[in-house]
């Protein structure tokens, strides 16, 4: 039949060689180009339709321009329409590919897309035809064109006019069909384009999605349901605007209806777990972590108001959830009431309900700490712990204080107990989970770290107890599995970190040092060099924020024994472990504790910012770019550039004070000479007149000449006199002239101390740019610390000082 066809297409007899398909092709695609009748054009596109699965690259590549050129020129004709798109969907996607996933296009050139696009925007849309056929396999094409080559499409449709508002009027079609297939593109055409996702939004795409959400049934609705969440998953992820716009829009009120469950919860259909997944996913959206603080802070409170968390938390407690519902329900509340002081007071607020009723947070701490429950599932319950007792102290205290001895009650589970619990069993996750949670509940709280200390357990009868921070370090001691001990460091870690009374505790036992410099120490394997890179830190916390208040574990001591016991550049490369674990990026990338498998779940979010926060200290101990005595020469130089600024600042002010005083014993040898040459004058002109008193004998008696004759000598004696004060002074101007020359060149001396030691400084820091950037070179990730930069304005204020000194000594030398 096929062959009957070919030759009737030929023009040619039965006899002889047949044509190739490539031939063949060609042949109808100059019958489509020069064909004046829409008859023959029709049989020569359907001919292509029918050979465009089995040579569709060589459709593809002959027949791709022709076909567009139909689709331009005879969209009156329905019929022909419908041949074209079906061979060009066939081209773009078949179904073969479709199935194993691996869909691919064969366009000539993204020009090609752009008129495809064009054309079924402006001259073929879903309104312009009343053939259903044509209609959904336009839609059909596009879709397909936004799978294969989705950006330049989106750019299409993004600046053509009203291109996005027409493929909008889908879902008001009273056809289901078309509404349906309108919603599997808009999925297509807003995936990963902000601003499509902005307009779909204001073409009032919330208002509807939900209006078909509740008439399709809510989680009890089928897969169109699934599709309309999905879109609007797309929609809000990483959208703040259309975030907002949701928000004030009064959209999550009408959420609400979705999670009310009700209490036969038998039966749940594999769509309905689907739709309740992406319900809660949508939820999850609104108050991620990722969000601006002020948007989820907006969006947890009219969560809260409009009653979502109260129906959330009526799941989390409900009887018959699937597992992997109830996960998803605990991760959902977790960020719903994360850093909300009212959503956090109201889940404490939450009871199970059993008899006697107990607290959601036991309940749900009972679920972590027991090893037979799914990984999963505790890892959703430590999320939430830790989401309940982010920024918020008050939670922090009511959790502590259920260990502390006067508070405990003998006739109830408290989240204490079960912490302990969880702590000292024999399981090596509820371990660390049960460390990483006590360690939530002394974040940032100065207050609950020194509290904690009193807390005292019995290990066994007949023996005095011991204290939990004891208790902590005797478990490391004994050499428990590696998730084990990295759980219980890391606990260790915040728990002194920043609280010099907890460091002290720590220290007061004289086993603990001696155990972590034997770890640190030691060349173990693989295995073993996060413990070790954790001890490192722990001993670096010990010092940064140690008292000296116990005499043989001060700061300078445990320095020194790190130089004797360690090895400067081996405590160095063993403090490296940690940021350069592979894990420790991976859990500093978001708050939720997500692992592949329970060996993998090491490192905690919020540790990994504590680590972050201690970089000073990590710095101050080397962090691969300088050794421990390069760090303390540096702070020692510091000191010492401090004592020498204090020495010249003390010397100019003596200098300046023995400048006045020479001035002052200036001003008085100069008076002393003014009263010695008035004095002078007086003498000189008594001299000349005794001649005439020696010439006239007659008119003076020798008693009259007495006075005159002792006035002279009190004249002379004065003068002498003076002549002594003034050498006495102009003696005393050249000792102090001698002692301002021997400070002036102390001054200098210091000077030139200061200066070589900045030259010291600003080689060392040029070393450590030049080791930076050979890490660089190698591979390594390095940041650029505030200390760097503080370092660099330290040298500019450095220079700036030397300027001022030196004016000041030009102004002393004037």
């Amino acid at each position: 039949m096929t062959m009957n066809f070919f030759r009737g297409v030929m023009g040619g007899q039965p006899a002889g060689p047949q044509p190739t398909g490539a031939e063949t092709i060609h042949k109808l695609c100059d019958r489509v180009a020069s064909s004046t009748l829409l008859e023959d054009r029709r049989d020569a596109v359907r001919a292509l339709k029918s050979l465009s699965k089995k040579y569709r690259l060589e459709v593809g590549t002959q027949a791709m321009d022709h076909l567009v050129h139909i689709l331009q020129t005879d969209r009156s004709d329905s019929e022909i329409l419908g041949y074209a798109l079906d061979t060009l969907y066939n081209i773009i996607c078949n179904d073969e590919e479709e199935e194993q996933g691996n869909i691919s296009i064969s366009l000539k050139s993204a020009l090609l897309i752009y008129r495809i696009t064009r054309v079924w925007l402006i001259s073929h849309h879903a309104c312009d035809t009343d053939s259903l056929p044509v209609t959904l396999t336009s839609l059909k094409l596009l879709t397909a064109l936004l799978k294969n080559q989705c950006n330049q499409v989106q750019g299409v449709i993004l600046v053509s006019p009203m291109g996005v508002s027409r493929l909008m009027d889908l879902l008001a079609d009273s056809r289901e069909v078309i509404r349906n297939d309108g919603l599997l593109l808009l999925q297509q055409l807003t995936k990963g384009n902000a601003a499509i996702q902005k307009i779909v939004a204001f073409e009032n795409a919330f208002e509807r999605l939900l209006d078909i959400i509740t008439e399709e049934g809510s989680s009890d609705g089928g897969i169109v349901v699934e599709d309309c969440l999905l879109l609007l998953v797309n929609l809000l992820k990483n959208n703040s605007s259309n975030q907002n716009f949701f928000k004030e829009g009064s959209y999550i009120q009408r959420m609400k209806p979705w999670f009310e469950v009700g209490d036969d919860n038998s039966g749940w259909s594999a769509q309905k777990v689907t739709n309740l997944h992406l319900m809660l996913q949508l939820v999850r959206v609104m108050v991620s972590p990722v969000n601006s603080p002020g948007a989820t802070s907006s969006c947890q409170k009219s969560m809260y108001q409009c009653g979502l968390l109260q129906q959330l938390c009526t799941i989390l407690m409900a009887t018959g959830v699937p597992a992997d519902i109830l996960t998803e329900t605990i991760n959902t509340v977790s960020e719903v009431i994360r850093g909300s002081q009212i959503n956090q007071d109201y889940f404490a607020s939450v009871n199970a309900p059993s008899n006697p009723p107990r607290p959601a947070i036991v309940v749900l701490l009972m679920s972590m700490v027991n090893e037979r429950q799914p990984f999963v599932l505790r890892c959703a319950v430590l999320y939430c712990f830790q989401c309940f007792l982010y920024k918020n102290q008050k939670g922090q205290g009511e959790i502590v204080a259920t260990l502390l001895p006067s508070t405990i009650d003998a006739n109830s589970i408290s989240a204490g107990q079960l912490l302990c619990g969880g702590l000292f069993s024999a399981d090596s996750l509820s371990n660390w989970c049960a460390a990483v949670a006590l360690a939530h509940a002394l974040q940032d709280n100065l207050t609950q770290k020194e509290q904690l200390l009193r807390v005292q357990l019995a290990t066994s009868l007949g023996k005095p107890p011991v204290s939990l921070l004891q208790q902590c370090t005797n478990i490391l001691s004994q050499g428990s599995k590696v998730q084990t001990r990295v759980g219980l460091l890391m606990l260790l870690c915040t728990w002194i970190s920043n609280c010099p009374i907890a460091v002290t505790h720590f220290l007061h036992n004289q086993e603990n040092v001696p155990f972590l410099t034997g770890q640190i120490s030691e060349n173990l394997g693989e295995d073993e060099r996060l413990v070790q890179g954790l001890c490192a830190l722990l001993l670096g916390i010990c010092i940064y924020y140690n008292d000296n208040s116990l005499e043989n574990y001060t700061k300078e001591k445990l320095k020194q024994l790190i130089e004797k016991r360690i090895g400067k550049e081996n405590f160095v490369e063993k403090l490296g472990f940690v940021t350069k674990h592979e894990l420790y990026s991976r859990a500093a990338q978001k708050p939720q504790p997500v692992f592949p498998s329970p060996e993998q779940m090491l490192f905690d979010h919020e540790f990994t910012k504590l680590v972050k926060e201690l970089e000073g200290l990590v710095v101050c101990f080397g962090q691969c770019l300088l050794s421990l005595k390069k760090c303390l020469s540096s702070l020692n130089q510091d000191t010492q550039i401090q004592e020498l600024r204090e020495q010249v600042s003390t010397l100019s002010l003596n200098s300046e004070q023995m400048q006045n005083q020479i001035t002052q014993q200036q001003s008085q040898i100069q008076q002393h000479k003014d009263q010695y040459n008035i004095l002078k004058l007086k003498l000189d002109s008594h001299a000349e007149a005794m001649p005439f008193l020696v010439s006239c004998p007659t008119s003076l008696s020798p008693c009259s000449l007495l006075p005159l004759q002792e006035e002279c000598r009190g004249l002379r004696e004065g003068h002498a006199g003076l002549e002594q004060q003034l050498a006495s002074a102009q003696s005393t101007v050249a000792i102090e002239q001698t002692e301002k020359t021997k400070l002036q060149q102390e001054v200098q001396e210091s000077k030139k101390e200061q200066d070589d030691l900045l030259m010291l400084l600003a080689d060392q820091d040029q070393k450590i740019l030049n080791l930076k950037q050979r890490l660089r070179d190698l591979g390594e990730t390095i940041d650029e610390d505030e200390d760097e930069l503080d370092a660099r304005d330290h040298f500019g204020e450095d220079d700036d000082d030397d300027d001022d000194e030196e004016e000041e000594d030009e102004e002393n030398n004037d």
